[in-house]
């Protein structure tokens, strides 16, 4: 074992273990173990709102997936990732203050709480639960995967031992700390990507000899690596742009980032926030991918690309600074885990077990039950892990898809469109999942349906469904609460 790689990764597991410590004595003094545990009180301010937003959505196929897709297809992939620049302005700029100020009428602590609200719906809550659960077990696999795979490199161990190690360090302060224990880290795990992605990027720059002589080698090598259409052409300017889709607009949807957006203290947390979260969220995405496509030239022949930033990174850093860089990517795949196991854990807990099970259950009883499920289920996407798929990103832009063709235009229109209802919302629901389950087999067979991304197609089906259905079995007009947005008191 490199042990001046691994110190510098032991100490960030400890501190990350520290805070969940830390988070677990706060939650002892709250009123409501499932408001702070969930959503963490709604009292975060602009720059931890900003980086848990960042971090939430960096995961593994930001910082391995989409890398070794651009080491793979070239510079094509870096122009389709940079989509998701906006991805946090989107989010804030769509759901804003309003998604804030009705979720706090609501007292909904979870996305399902403001749609069962907002719809009065048992079969709306069931089938967004239902939704969460599938998508997200793939999202959260692909996450163990990429921790198994840069445990793996950096140890030499095998990899189902690499996985386990990961899961263990994950659960612990996931369960533990609650969502404030993941938004903290977030913060602190957003900064070590900022940081580590401009060293490694700098690194592998004078490692291959400067841009020029990365250019000429990617042009020597295949002249395709520097056009926008990847390698051997597959990138076409249709399916590019329909990521605007998948990962720009769409990630409204993604029950994980907006969350987020119910949970900071006030107006000026998240304007700040906007800023912030555009800044990194582009600097983090264009570099990673950069340094995925320069890695070429100075790596070749890596043959599974997944393992890419880990393998340049010994190569090209000393062994300290490239543990310290790996913190980065390392960071990614906990923050992302963390968050979709508590939304998963949310949605077994609070949508479904308090809501039909058990409404009247204690403080300490919702408490024991949280934090049990919650490890049930990292253990459940540790068994999936033991298999991994060919390219890590697939893996998670599924469950991207899925989860927006689910829940985009019931957030959406629910929150704007006072004739919304519980039949277009279910509807629509059945619409996008069945359509991108369905487009998704049929592309896997005989390539992508009209040349666009999966999730096109069905987010389009569900909105017509949605308008149609809602204006067919009309109901009463929504009246939305209007009550200012104020900062929340401690």
């Amino acid at each position: 074992m490199n042990w001046g790689v691994i110190i510098p990764l032991l100490i960030f597991l400890v501190i990350v273990l520290l805070v969940g410590i830390w988070a677990n004595r706060k939650m002892d003094g709250s009123t409501s173990f499932i408001s702070d545990y969930f959503i963490g009180s709604r009292e975060f301010g602009g720059l931890v709102l900003a980086m848990t937003m960042v971090a939430t959505y960096g995961s593994a196929s930001s910082f391995l997936g989409g890398p070794g897709a651009a080491y793979s297809i070239g510079l094509g992939w870096v122009l389709l990732a940079m989509t998701q620049v906006a991805t946090g302005y989107f989010v804030l700029l769509i759901l804003g203050k309003k998604f804030a100020i009705v979720t706090r009428r609501y007292n909904a602590v979870t996305l399902i709480d403001f749609l069962k609200e907002r719809y009065q719906s048992k079969p709306v809550v069931l089938l967004s639960a239902l939704s969460i659960i599938l998508f997200l077990f793939a999202a959260m696999a692909a996450q163990w995967v990429g921790g198994a795979y840069l445990i793996q490199t950096l140890t030499g161990i095998s990899y189902t031992s690499a996985l386990f190690i990961f899961t263990i360090s994950v659960l612990i302060y996931v369960t533990i700390g609650g969502f404030r224990a993941v938004a903290i880290t977030d913060t602190i795990q957003g900064v070590v990507m900022f940081f580590g992605t401009l060293i490694l990027l700098i690194a592998v720059i004078i490692a291959g000899g400067g841009l020029s002589n990365i250019f000429s080698d990617l042009v020597a090598e295949n002249p395709n690596l520097v056009t926008p259409y990847g390698q051997d052409g597959q990138l076409s300017s249709l399916y590019v742009s329909s990521f605007w889709i998948l990962v720009g607009v769409g990630v409204v949807a993604l029950p994980q980032v907006a969350v987020r957006a119910m949970s900071y203290r006030d107006s000026k947390s998240m304007h700040r926030a906007l800023i912030i979260g555009t800044v990194v969220v582009g600097f983090i995405m264009l570099n990673m991918h950069l340094i995925g496509v320069f890695s070429r030239p100075v790596l070749p022949g890596i043959e599974v690309a997944d393992q890419v930033i880990p393998l340049v990174a010994l190569d090209v850093l000393p062994p300290l600074l490239a543990g310290i860089v790996l913190a980065a990517p390392l960071a990614a795949m906990m923050s992302t885990v963390d968050s979709l196991l508590l939304l998963v854990s949310s949605s077994v807990v609070k949508d479904v077990y308090i809501n039909f099970m058990k409404p009247r259950a204690s403080n300490k009883h919702v408490k024991k039950v949280s934090m049990g499920v919650t490890a049930i289920i990292g253990i459940v996407a540790f068994i999936l892990a033991i298999n991994p798929p060919e390219l890590l990103i697939f893996l998670n832009l599924f469950a991207f898809g899925g989860l927006e063709a689910a829940f985009i235009w019931p957030i959406v229109l629910g929150l704007y469109w006072k004739f919304a209802n519980k039949y277009g919302a279910i509807a629509s629901m059945v619409t996008g999942i069945g359509a991108y389950i369905g487009i998704h087999f049929y592309n896997e067979a005989f390539g992508n349906l009209l040349g666009v991304h999966t999730v096109t197609i069905p987010v389009f089906l569900s909105l017509i469904v949605f308008v149609i259905i809602s204006v067919l079995f009309k109901q009463e007009a929504y009246e939305f609460p209007t009550k200012p947005l104020k900062k929340v008191q401690k």
